[in-house]
């Protein structure tokens, strides 16, 4: 295995030292995986809610939310169309939970069985037969473009909350909420369905305010050299419309020429931090004839944000956050605009604690559908990790009793391994309805019995899944052969649907390539899956057979459709000639990138902290890598694996002034050949909490293990 650490700059990491206060062997890891803007070291070190994206940065947003309050108003008929996976059952549970404590009258439709993913023609006629005069659809519907005209022309209006690619044509939906959609003005694309519907969900609860809609300003008059210097800006649904920055020589200039007094004179409410102090600004820069009506802040600040109480914008500039972030650290209109959005934060519980309340389905249904643990994820996933710890929802409780999870700190890859896939399996095995009727129960006692049937279906999936993994290995190996090792296509008559999404993925950690799984149905279609690597984009393979399937969608890296039985044979031939246009892709070797490297001193139990100073883990963001050096086997222990052979390894390691339990994992062979009790060894691993019955402890998973001073790291 080859080493690699890339080498960092020593400027990068004084910078974040001086200008964020992150210790320096933090700051060397941030350098080191390139998180030195202000922007990405906002998403690491920031929690608070405040600090996610104004939802209104979404062209379609106030469209979206009006049309719902009107839904309520007329008291119509919603129904929400969600998809079969872990983000479209949290999705759909997480919206209809919204819209009936709305007190709206709203629904939830599932693809059950061999149905197709995403709004089908049969979904939009139900929906007209039980006069449903409002579609949502949830992780879906980008794609579903005939579907929606239909709904159209029965009267039924249709707005998308979806996170997928969409194609060259849109659906002629009221409203779509997509962050991938180009121009949909929103900073980032990679939220999950369930994050999309959390971003409505916080707007709804917006419009829900005085707040919502009204414009007004926010201003603060400062003095210059012999100047007064005026900002202001115009703000609605706490997005900043617009601002004006003039410095005026009082005398110089009459009133009618100023455009700051043009902007505040504009008619509406102008709020401002100590009305007397900026009255008194704004006569020595308009004169004392000029009389501006201003609205004092301070008491609703002071009831709701401590911090304020005594101090000036310019004090409170200084112990600003949001300053530490800013390219214009001494901007105070900016600090007020900062101070007003935790003002409406804190005076509406709604937005803040109370929106943390449904953080824990948007934390499981983004870490399951793989979104990047980067920008406003983090603290969603963050936020949300946390409220499960509590264990508030009580539909969960079984579901994480049964799992061992309760009472210990919970970590992402807790919920990937653990979480996900009895949830997802309902969906996988076509009956994605218990999943959802689990998120949606009040009742503990029916929640454990809809916990008992997931855990059923995920040992049925497993089951199904084992089956079908060693039918088709043979065959798989023939058609990785005969493709040139740059893909793997399965068409299996025995497959079930639910598991090639499973079947692709476990193809391509076996293969390292692209993996496309079909499968057929008794209705004489055939559904596939692919999962592909990062240097081949799913969804954009398989919209060049786009004349040949019923549906498709996916991601850069995962990908699904459907079609007609009676195209396989020609979407075979073509998806081969396809492969034979596309170049033979170098063969993998094994690396490991190493965030840093210990000396002994740095190595005692304190490291934890710096490890889950980067959590939540995930995509984009790999669980710290550490090196040490000179390490001494004390110990070694052989463990089984299941077939009974002792295939893995508990060690002891002593480094400094401490003995480290470590397992490594597929490592028997090498005892005795490349180390063994005694020898002095450099190591990379990663730290982490290990639970056993009921006893927490600190313990390295060991990536790989060189000879000390065989070790050769790559800069």
């Amino acid at each position: 295995m080859i080493w690699n650490k890339k080498p960092v700059v020593g400027t990068e990491v004084r910078h974040l030292n001086e200008q964020y206060g992150i210790d320096l062997l933090t700051a060397s890891i941030m350098a080191r995986r390139e998180i030195t803007s202000a922007e990405q070291v906002k998403f690491l070190v920031e929690k608070e809610l405040t600090w996610l994206h104004n939802p209104f940065l979404f062209d379609d947003m106030e469209t979206t939310v009006d049309r719902i309050l009107d839904a309520k108003s007329e008291g119509e008929r919603v129904r929400i169309y969600g998809d079969r996976d872990v983000d479209g059952i949290t999705s759909t549970a997480l919206l209809f939970l919204e819209l009936q404590g709305m007190g709206i009258e709203a629904s939830c439709r599932l693809p059950e069985g061999d149905e197709p993913y995403g709004l089908t023609q049969a979904g939009v006629d139900e929906a007209h037969r039980d006069g449903v005069t409002l579609i949502i659809t949830v992780d879906s519907g980008i794609s579903n473009l005939e579907e929606i005209a239909s709904a159209g022309r029965l009267g039924i209006d249709v707005i998308v909350l979806d996170h997928h690619l969409g194609g060259e044509e849109l659906p002629p939906a009221l409203a779509i909420i997509n962050p991938k959609l180009a121009g949909s003005g929103y900073p980032f694309e990679h939220l999950a369905g369930v994050g999309v519907v959390a971003k409505v969900i916080w707007a709804l609860r917006f419009a829900q305010t005085p707040f919502y809609g009204e414009e007004f300003i926010l201003a603060h008059a400062q003095p210059g050299n012999d100047t007064t210097i005026i900002q202001a800006m115009r703000v609605q649904n706490l997005l900043v419309i617009d601002q004006v920055i003039e410095e005026i020589n009082s005398g110089l200039i009459k009133a009618d020429q100023s455009k700051a007094f043009a902007f505040l004179a504009s008619g509406l409410p102008i709020f401002v931090l100590d009305e007397a102090t900026e009255r008194s600004q704004l006569k020595n820069a308009f004169g004392r004839a000029v009389d501006i009506h201003l609205t004092d802040l301070r008491p609703n600040f002071e009831a709701a944000l401590p911090i304020v109480r005594g101090k000036g914008l310019f004090a409170l500039s200084k112990l600003s956050r949001a300053a530490r972030y800013s390219s214009h650290q001494d901007d105070e209109l900016a600090v007020l605009f900062s101070l007003f959005t935790a003002y409406v934060y804190k005076s509406h519980p709604s937005l803040d604690s109370g929106y943390e309340e449904i953080l824990d389905l948007v934390a499981i249904g983004t870490i399951a559908d793989l979104m990047p643990m980067e920008d406003e994820n983090r603290i969603l996933v963050q936020r949300g990790l946390k409220v499960l710890n509590k264990g508030q929802r009580t539909a969960l409780i079984p579901l994480f009793t049964a799992q061992n999870l309760l009472g210990k700190v919970l970590s992402a890859s807790d919920i990937s391994w653990q979480i996900s896939p009895p949830i997802n399996a309902s969906g996988r095995m076509g009956r994605p309805t218990v999943a959802l009727d689990l998120l949606l129960s009040e009742n503990l006692g029916q929640a454990e019995l809809l916990t008992g049937e997931l855990l059923s279906m995920n040992k049925e999936r497993q089951r199904l899944g084992q089956e079908g993994w060693e039918r088709i290995l043979p065959m798989a190996q023939e058609s990785f052969e005969a493709t040139g090792s740059k893909m793997v296509v399965i068409n299996d008559t025995e497959i079930s649907r639910g598991i090639t999404g499973v079947m692709a993925n476990r193809l391509l950690r076996h293969f390292n390539a692209p993996a496309l799984v079909i499968a057929h149905s008794e209705e004489g279609r055939i559904s596939g899956s692919l999962r592909s690597t990062d240097a081949f984009h799913a969804r954009d393979f398989l919209s060049t057979f786009s004349d040949l399937l019923l549906d498709f969608g996916g991601h850069a890296c995962a990908g699904g459709f459907s079609a007609e039985e009676r195209n396989l044979d020609l979407l075979l031939k073509r998806i081969h000639d396809r492969l034979d246009e596309m170049d033979c892709p170098e063969e993998a070797v094994g690396e490991v990138t190493i965030d840093c490297t210990l000396p002994a001193r740095y190595m005692s139990p304190a490291m934890i902290e710096v490890v889950e100073f980067f959590e939540p883990y995930g995509e984009k963001n790999p669980p710290l890598v550490m090196h040490i050096e000179g390490a001494r086997i004390d110990a070694i222990q052989s463990l089984s694996n299941k077939s009974g052979g002792a295939n893995h390894l508990k060690l002891t390691l002593s480094y400094g002034e401490y003995r480290w339990p470590a397992l490594y994992w597929e490592s028997g062979e090498r005892q005795g050949k490349d180390f063994d009790t005694g020898s002095l060894v450099d190591v990379v691993f990663r730290l982490g909490r290990n639970y056993f019955r009921n006893q927490e402890s600190l313990q390295l998973v060991v990536i790989d293990i060189k000879a000390s001073g065989d070790a050769v790291i790559s800069k």
